[in-house]
């Protein structure tokens, strides 16, 4: 029996937030059903190349993207600026213990299906909302896509190389990660109503913003900016609070080296052949470090680059210093770690015989993760869905 067995999810999001939201869940045992646009489906479904291949070798339709955020579900088409597309929705929300949708401010309310609308139709409904920023505020009314939250809601101004450096600038996160982190606390915002309905009855409505989630996400950094009235720089790879934290040249590519206190600090001294470092007052205190980052970071540098850094990483590990090689995905999935930890998962598909996808990392003693279904096909589900849900 899986965490959320018997659980019913209607999801109306496209993209990444919501089926992300909806996704976990549906690992977690719920039945998500997800509802997409006749003839087009979730706008993912066409982001490609790259395209999921049929056993010729030949593009399907079902485009990578879409695939990383939608297992589990089940798809049913149903055009709901249509009276009896309406309908059917009210139909389905009104069995539901879920709905997760990331229309615009009141997109839904023109067709009957905002929360207030449904509510009264399943006062155990919980109706969570995706936006970009909220919905209320002067920006509400605006659409809100990742890479344009991660400039306005700060990660970009502490990601990328220093100012005066070679390629300085603001840069994005290499995946959406702000739609992910939105998912993730969608889903929490979802389970915790779940678990408050078991002791009121009642539904209720989630606000969920991307900016919200962006801003609370800058962790530390915000904290150190308003700790000091001083906003944080760009600082490349390097940590604002830690030294050294950062990646470092090696003979043959590049180290992350994470030296989280003092006696890490000293184990990676002693193993560079540099003991005196630990000693120099300018370096034996984190705080010192961080002060003098300038002064030790070069001559770290210069000592890495006369190992490669499979050999770096076995000597740090024998001493005790985290560190770690700079992947590509390659190396990512073909990484002992990774594999021991079955992160690459393989299911049945129609159109190419299989497709591979990225596993949960959630690991359960008694109800696991279950792989029930492969992404699914666009209105692949709709007899079945409209059998089980409305008889």
């Amino acid at each position: 029996m899986s965490a959320l067995a018997g659980l019913k999810v209607l999801d109306l999001s496209r993209v990444l937030a919501g089926p992300w939201a909806g996704q976990l869940l549906a690992d977690l045992g719920a039945d998500v059903v997800k509802v997409e646009r006749p003839g087009a489906g979730d706008d993912t479904r066409a982001w490609g190349p790259p395209f999921l291949k049929d056993a010729e070798g030949r593009d399907t339709s079902e485009a990578a993207y879409f695939l990383c955020a939608n297992r589990n579900k089940r798809s049913i088409a149903i055009d709901f600026t249509r009276p009896e597309g309406q309908q059917q929705v009210r139909a389905l929300a009104a069995r539901a213990d879920v709905l997760i949708e990331n229309f615009k401010v009141g997109g839904l309310a023109v067709y009957g299906l905002d929360y207030a609308s449904l509510q009264a139709l399943n006062p155990r409904l919980v109706y969570c909302s995706v936006t970009g920023f909220g919905q209320n505020g002067p920006y509400a009314t605006r659409a809100g896509y990742d890479f344009m939250i991660q400039g306005l809601g700060g990660l970009m101004s502490v990601t990328g190389r220093a100012d005066g450096e070679q390629g300085a600038g603001p840069v994005k996160v290499g995946v959406a990660l702000t739609d992910v982190l939105t998912g993730l606390y969608a889903s929490n915002a979802v389970l915790a109503a779940l678990a408050e309905r078991e002791r009121s009855g009642l539904g209720q409505y989630i606000d969920l913003a991307l900016l919200d989630v962006q801003v609370a996400c800058l962790a530390n950094q915000a904290l150190n900016y308003l700790s000091t009235g001083q906003a944080p720089s760009r600082l490349g790879n390097a940590h604002p609070n830690i030294v050294p934290y950062q990646d470092f040249p090696t003979a043959d590519g590049d180290l992350i080296l994470t030296v989280g206190n003092d006696n890490q600090f000293r184990k990676f001294c002693v193993a560079a052949g540099h003991p005196e470092w630990a000693d120099d007052s300018r370096f034996s205190t984190n705080a010192a470090r961080v002060a003098h980052r300038t002064e030790l970071v070069p001559l770290i540098r210069q000592v890495t680059v006369f190992r490669t850094t499979a050999e770096w990483v076995a000597l740090l590990e024998q001493a005790g210093v985290p560190c770690g090689p700079v992947n590509d995905l390659a190396a990512v999935f073909a990484d002992p770690q990774v594999q021991a930890r079955g992160l690459q998962l393989r299911m049945p598909h129609p159109q190419s015989g299989h497709v591979d996808l990225v596993a949960n990392p959630i690991r359960f003693s008694r109800t696991p993760v279950t792989y029930r279904r492969p992404p699914p096909l666009l209105d692949q589900h709709a007899d079945e869905v409209l059998a089980d849900w409305l008889g």
